[in-house]
């Protein structure tokens, strides 16, 4: 297990890395553990959300409603996740779409994934419901949200092309998933970096 600000050093300062994957993947618990072992920030697109919902002055779940017939609920959200991308260092970027709304600007994305039977289970064990009420709305919701995706930004969301790490969260502990992608972070170095995958800019369409 990796002690508490091991990675905290001059070499893995000033990054932005980010953290994408499906719901149940673990990819909230997993960002939040990142961003304290290196002593970023974490920033969540699930706050985000909250945040517009309260300044529209709806609750999260009408908000959720709202998006399906507003693309503008979708935009602000990727608006906010670009611009703290472009504005911001020492920062674990967590979102379904963080990966592609920091593009250029992220040093490592990280997509978090598990087989769908298992991410249905911890759905269910999270949210204290039956299994197939919790596997129906959830593909409902990602094929909702592949939906939008692909309308808006021209994005598939299944394209893992763009990350540097995709990692299957069914087959490592919580602690073993951080080793590995801390040993990433700190074996990075940009100044030899000649692989860094190029991200269409979806800016134009925000």
């Amino acid at each position: 297990m990796v002690r508490k600000g091991f990675f905290a050093s001059a070499r893995t300062s000033g990054m932005l890395i980010t953290v994408s994957g499906p719901a149940g993947s673990g990819k909230s618990t997993f960002a939040a553990a990142l961003a304290e072992e290196l002593g970023y920030e974490h920033v969540s697109g699930g706050d985000i959300f909250r945040s517009l919902a309260d300044e529209r002055g709806v609750s999260v779940v009408e908000f959720n409603r709202l998006a399906e017939e507003d693309d503008q609920v979708d935009r602000d959200l990727d608006r906010r996740l670009r611009e703290i991308a472009s504005e911001r260092d020492d920062v674990v970027l967590e979102s379904r779409l963080s990966g592609w709304m920091a593009g250029e600007h992220a040093d490592i994305k990280v997509w978090l994934d598990a087989p769908l039977d298992v991410r249905i289970e911890r759905i269910a064990d999270r949210e204290d419901t039956d299994p197939e009420t919790a596997r129906a709305e959830t593909v409902e919701r990602a094929d909702s949200e592949a939906r939008r995706y692909r309308e808006y930004y021209g994005i598939d969301i299944d394209d893992r092309s763009i990350y540097d790490l995709v990692l299957n969260t069914a087959r490592w502990t919580p602690d073993g998933e951080l080793d590995i992608v801390l040993a990433a972070v700190e074996a990075y170095n940009a100044d030899t970096d000649e692989g860094k995958v190029p991200v269409r800019n979806v800016a134009d369409h925000l």
